[in-house]
């Protein structure tokens, strides 16, 4: 009786190894050097403090520990602007992707004539810079340089009451289109046969899109909702910019505002703590609405 042959593994055999890590190589090094290098010194700085050998000693950099962080936890005004951010977020990001999702849904539906132009024309805004337009929405919002004189002069856009929300319209108008693009090319995937198979049931458009279309898209909607809460966090350019528009918007209006204040004291240290505190908040919230939305479709 012959010796039985030992089971060929199922793992298919890797060629041109070396090849493959060629390839790999640029995005490698590229990667270390702009995104793990800066993280690892942002780390290496935030655990040092400034001291001085006298009062007029010159600063030396020392180990301090966690004294950084200590600081960052007692800094009031780094934490109103992550509360300011988290509220912005809880009321701007739904609307956002509430918006973008209509419009993937109205580009998507058969009844709509003139896709190309009107996905274009959503499109646009994300096409110019975050910088540009709120340099051309404050001078939209400001009651001596608006066209809108009648509405700017009895309603105040950047007040300290409104002007959190002026911002969110600036962001909102600037990135539904790239989020409705997002869900849309989801939307392209569905097999056809899906739909023909409602509408053999009677299905009307509408119940399409409510039962079909949106519980499928689901994937796509949680990733721009990451991609949105991420973004909310690291808010910075529109509020800089506002700055020269009203004084309603402070130095540390905005948790990366804040960082970037605190920097120029300078305090480099201090700003690299407070950097690394947000990079954990942000991973951890991104974190928590992921599982928390697998956990909705696993229900």
């Amino acid at each position: 009786m012959k010796p039985a042959k030992p089971a060929r593994s199922a793992r298919p055999l890797v060629k041109h190894k070396r090849a493959i890590l060629l390839f790999l190589a640029p995005f490698g090094v590229l990667f270390a050097l702009f995104y793990l290098l800066p993280i690892g010194y942002a780390v290496y700085q935030s655990l040092l403090v400034v001291q001085r050998d006298g009062t007029f000693g010159p600063p030396v950099e020392v180990f301090g520990g966690l004294t950084q962080y200590v600081a960052v936890f007692q800094n009031e005004a780094f934490w109103a602007s992550v509360g300011r951010v988290l509220l912005f977020g809880v009321v701007q990001v739904p609307v956002m992707l509430g918006f973008a999702l209509v419009l993937a849904l109205l580009l998507d539906s058969p009844l709509v004539k003139g896709k190309k132009f009107f996905r274009l024309a959503y499109f646009v805004p994300y096409a110019v810079p975050g910088v540009i337009a709120a340099i051309m929405w404050g001078y939209l919002y400001s009651p001596n340089l608006s066209p809108f004189t009648a509405l700017t002069g009895s309603f105040e856009f950047l007040s300290p009451q409104f002007v959190l929300w002026a911002i969110a319209n600036v962001v909102t108008w600037v990135y539904v289109g790239y989020n409705m693009l997002i869900i849309y090319s989801s939307l392209l995937a569905i097999p056809s046969e899906i739909y023909e198979a409602a509408k053999l049931d009677g299905a009307s458009q509408l119940q399409i899109a409510l039962r079909i279309k949106i519980p499928l898209v689901v994937p796509a909607i949680t990733l721009t909702a990451i991609f949105s809460i991420i973004g909310t966090l690291q808010l910075l350019a529109e509020p800089q910019v506002f700055r020269s528009f009203t004084s309603s918007v402070s130095s540390t209006f905005t948790p990366n505002m804040a960082v970037y204040a605190t920097s120029a004291v300078p305090n480099v240290n201090l700003a690299a703590a407070m950097s690394v505190v947000l990079a954990l908040a942000t991973f951890a919230m991104s974190f928590a609405f992921l599982k928390f939305t697998q956990r909705k479709a696993d229900a």
